[in-house]
């Protein structure tokens, strides 16, 4: 299945990670919004953590032209420590709905997400980063 990213921390435009992996492969990176979700700080990286009736979390909607869909999805499964059914994995990718700023839009996005045991361990004592804005953390 083919669907854009949601990003929310150091791949966003402007940050470290965006320029060593999305620059040059992306078709359009367009603002957008995660409802249910409260970003925490990691070290040198944000988790969301998904909070029924909590948060928000402000990204770019990141759609890959289609030459580097699957290699991307790849390399950013690595980046993130993600291996589907290893629970070790430090985020899990789910599809989730994002809300397109630009015209309010609902679309449906692979997002990184804190996998169970790092957001059962963030809920307990980590440092929630206010308003759910990586670039907005102090």
């Amino acid at each position: 299945m083919t669907l854009p990213f949601f990003v929310y921390g150091t791949l966003r435009p402007g940050e470290v990670n965006h320029g060593l992996f999305l620059r040059g492969r992306t078709r359009s990176e367009e603002p957008g919004r995660l409802a249910d979700t409260v970003l925490y700080a990691g070290p040198g990286y944000p988790y969301a953590v998904e909070e029924p009736g909590g948060g928000e979390v402000r990204g770019e909607l990141v759609t890959a032209s289609p030459e580097s869909y699957e290699g991307l999805l790849a390399e950013l499964d690595r980046l993130e420590e993600y291996v589907p059914g290893d629970p070790r994995s430090l985020y899990v990718r789910v599809e989730r709905k994002v809300v397109r700023e630009a015209d309010g839009m609902t679309v449906p996005a692979w997002v990184y997400v804190a996998a169970p045991a790092v957001a059962a361990r963030l809920r307990a004592r980590g440092r929630v980063i206010a308003g759910g804005d990586w670039r907005a953390r102090v």
